[in-house]
């Protein structure tokens, strides 16, 4: 009796040992950043370069970006010279039919967003990237674009901001 108790104490002693040298490592953001090399991140004004235009949608764009990195990092957000930055432009954003009823009109109506991104990481440079994120959301054409814009394009905001922020910091 005392033998299977000793063994049990010794047990749960080199159980305890064993793993004080292991570290588990999580992140509830989804960022993989070395905190210690990675301090700062530059978020240039992206601007609306889209033949067709809607002016709230830079500001929201810029302002969705900006929260995402300030929230779900530590990364301190600088002017210039950040360890990493982030640069680009608003290339598109259009509309198209997206499928037509039996009365031969459009029912619904697809708009579209792209982004194109310039990231550019100072302390690690094979990480650097340019290229463009698109989401897209649809509505019915009986309703107006003015009624269900704003709400649609932040659902695209959100998705391209997700894209950009995996292929910077999340590295999903």
């Amino acid at each position: 009796m005392k033998n299977a108790k000793l063994k049990t104490v010794l047990f749960v002693l080199m159980s305890v040992y064993l793993m004080s040298g292991c570290k588990v490592s999580y992140s509830l953001t989804g960022a993989s950043i070395d905190y210690n090399k990675t301090k700062t991140i530059t978020i240039e004004t992206f601007s609306n370069r889209a033949a067709y235009q809607w002016a709230p949608m830079a500001p929201m764009f810029n302002t969705t970006i900006s929260d995402r990195y300030n929230n779900q990092t530590k990364l301190r957000q600088v002017r210039r010279d950040g360890d990493l930055l982030l640069s680009g432009e608003i290339t598109s954003y259009d509309q198209t039919n997206k499928s037509i009823s039996a009365d031969g009109y459009s029912s619904m109506v697809q708009l579209k967003m792209t982004v194109k991104v310039k990231f550019t990481n100072n302390k690690k440079h094979e990480d650097d990237f340019e290229r463009s994120f698109s989401a897209s959301r649809e509505y019915d054409s009986s309703q107006q674009l003015s009624a269900v814009q704003e709400e649609l394009v932040q659902q695209m905001i959100d998705d391209i901001v997700d894209q950009v922020f995996n292929a910077t910091v999340a590295k999903w």
